[in-house]
């Protein structure tokens, strides 16, 4: 269902001072961190802190939906609708109903996050027709800090061995309902995990292990 409260203007927070290379610097920032997953990348200061979303969550989401392209939001999240609205003029959703019809879905309590199969996937025949998760994390880090989240080691395509990071606020009961997509492969889900100015990619062909 699209979200049919008429935005409040008064709490529309500024974009991107300089829309156009500033949503390439974030768009180039996403793209290496799926190409090189484990290697957390910077979006930059880009935008004023928001106690809704962190600035990666946002700026990435500024930077990759517009007008065609539809959001859901696992929260109301005012201002961050009202931004998105204003400065991409993407569809917004709500409903549990329309998890699979969003190309982008905005989860900023991962720890109830919902089922991993109610998000589109896309099929074998069209692999591109899925869902990106942007999921906001009060903590992540390289390595295996010891503390702050799960010790997460990764391996698959664009990273030559393994690589270790550190990811708060999602459980093993969640990586473990990735895991369970593996096999519908090449269909899946990616994800961009968000925290403070920094983005995380893990695209469907990286294997994660809770270590």
């Amino acid at each position: 269902m699209l979200m049919a409260s008429m935005p409040d203007w008064s709490q529309l927070q500024p974009g991107f001072a300089d829309p156009v290379h500033d949503a390439q610097g974030v768009f180039r920032a996403v793209l290496d961190a799926l190409a090189r997953p484990g290697h957390l990348r910077s979006v930059g200061s880009r935008l004023a802190p928001n106690a809704e979303a962190s600035i990666a969550a946002r700026a990435t989401l500024l930077a990759l939906a517009d007008a065609t392209t539809s959001v859901w939001l696992q929260f109301p999240l005012p201002e961050v609708a009202s931004a998105l609205r204003f400065h991409t003029g993407a569809p917004l959703l709500s409903d549990a109903s329309d998890l699979a019809t969003a190309q982008f879905a905005l989860l900023t309590d991962p720890a109830c996050c919902p089922a991993l199969e109610r998000f589109a996937f896309g099929t074998a025949e069209s692999p591109e027709h899925s869902a990106t998760l942007i999921v906001d994390v009060p903590t992540l880090a390289t390595g295996h800090t010891g503390t702050g989240g799960l010790h997460l080691r990764l391996r698959g395509p664009g990273i030559a061995t393994h690589a270790d990071v550190t990811a708060g606020g999602l459980d093993a009961a969640f990586w473990q309902a990735r895991a369970a997509l593996a096999p519908r492969f090449p269909a899946g889900l990616d994800l961009l995990i968000a925290s403070g100015d920094t983005v995380l990619g893990l695209p469907r062909t990286t294997h994660v292990e809770v270590c």
